[in-house]
């Protein structure tokens, strides 16, 4: 079995910043990307940023510029940085990793989600 534990959400006024961590453990072969998705209320979950092992990363066009993703391989964790945070960035954020096994190839593992606010 495969934990994704994530910390960091909660309430924050519209300009301001947050920092979401992503720990996987457990079973874990070897990890081809983490990412980070999030849902808002009656909206299906987008991508937010991603980064592989290799350390290339892909943003979504409405959080370029304002959110860095970064990556610690050794402990198996992934950062989400948020700058200038807007109302609209209020969602569920949930940690993906993508895994990789022999004789079962990539699948994926979902954390249980946080909330992130951004209001006044």
């Amino acid at each position: 079995q495969v934990q994704l534990v994530e910390s960091g959400g909660g309430l924050v006024q519209p300009g301001g910043s947050l920092r979401l961590s992503c720990a996987a453990s457990g079973s874990i072969f070897s990890i081809n990307a983490m990412g980070w998705y999030r849902q808002a209320p009656g909206k299906e979950r987008e991508l937010v940023a991603v980064i592989t092992s290799g350390g290339s990363t892909n943003y979504a066009d409405s959080v370029k510029g304002r959110f860095t993703i970064s990556r610690d391989n050794a402990k198996n964790t992934v950062y989400l940085q948020m700058n200038s945070l807007k109302p609209e960035d209020t969602a569920v954020y949930y940690c993906n990793a993508r895994l990789w096994r022999p004789g079962r190839g990539e699948y994926d593992y979902w954390g249980q989600g946080t909330q992130v606010t951004v209001s006044s």
